[in-house]
């Protein structure tokens, strides 16, 4: 069967970051169908940027609203390939990227989705790779990424992770990145709802470590600035994976993951044993993130039920 590939680049103030972004994918050794950019009507810098361009197979889509979601949304429904490849505008492909990822979905046709490493710079240096468990969710709801770190064999996954993920359109058909998701930027887990939307309609997920981009974070125009403490994007972050994990987890797995987040959680948003643990060195700052990650978590199930009605 034929594939035609569509990569899908939001993008947003990044003019240089877009510039490699699409450098590298001019380098594929299985050229893109179509390259579609989702810019937003207000973004003057970007959009005189993209008049100048000369790069076969381009199109632009251009969006009113704020946040990544709308941007993929958008993308996705005016792009057309079989093959629907997403990253974002701070990375840059390896050359063979795009034909590894074909070739994974040309290997087993009951494959919906495939997504690989995307190779962290800070600073100008690699965070070196070394982890087995890459994308997984445990039974009561503990959510491993690492998929900038993973090492190993292709294998199946239940997360792929927003900067180097794709999909088989068939596998998508009738979904959208759900825009009950809080955020007005990134929108952080909005690749773990989607992803868990393809799982359950029965398709697998691969991660491929060898299937690559390189990424350098670059700078938000959110709320979510990385690696300073933000308690808009904190609320927001813990009630996206709260909403998420609810909405997909049967009744069993969605009481455990209740009693895991209330009486241990993880590092990012605290329940009670984490909240201990971190007290004795964060002191007051643990105090608020116990309480803003209860707030959050409270608002993930209360957006989970007003979804049920």
């Amino acid at each position: 069967m034929n594939m035609t590939i569509s990569v899908i680049i939001p993008t947003y103030k990044r003019v240089e970051a877009l510039q490699h972004c699409l450098e590298g994918i001019q380098r594929q050794t299985r050229y893109p169908d179509e390259i579609m950019l989702v810019v937003r009507n207000t973004d003057e810098r970007t959009l005189n940027y993209l008049r100048s361009l000369n790069i076969r197979n381009t199109k632009i889509a251009l969006i009113e609203g704020s946040g990544v979601i709308a941007a993929l949304n958008a993308g996705i429904r005016q792009s057309t390939g079989s093959i629907i490849v997403l990253t974002d505008d701070d990375t840059v492909p390896h050359t063979n990227w795009l034909e590894q990822l074909e070739r994974h979905y040309a290997s087993n046709s009951e494959i919906g989705g495939v997504g690989g490493r995307d190779i962290v710079f800070l600073r100008g240096h690699e965070i070196p790779a070394g982890k087995q468990q890459v994308g997984i969710i445990k039974p009561y709801g503990r959510i491993i990424g690492n998929h900038h770190v993973g090492i190993g064999s292709a294998r199946e996954v239940d997360i792929l992770k927003g900067a180097n993920m794709s999909f088989r359109r068939e596998a998508i058909c009738g979904l959208a990145f759900d825009e009950r998701m809080k955020g007005t930027g990134a929108q952080v887990h909005n690749e773990l709802e989607f992803s868990l939307a393809v799982k359950k309609k029965g398709w697998k997920l691969i991660y491929d470590p060898t299937v690559c981009v390189d990424h350098f974070p670059a700078e938000r125009f959110d709320e979510d600035q990385r690696n300073s403490f933000n308690e808009t994007a904190f609320l927001n972050a813990v009630h996206n994976e709260t909403y998420a994990v609810l909405k997909h987890f049967g009744t069993c797995h969605r009481a455990l993951y209740v009693l895991w987040v209330l009486i241990v959680g993880s590092k990012a948003s605290p329940g009670i044993i984490q909240f201990l643990r971190l007290l004795p060195r964060e002191r007051t700052a643990a105090l608020k993130k116990v309480w803003l990650a209860y707030k959050g978590r409270w608002d993930g199930w209360r957006t989970w039920r007003g979804s049920l009605e």
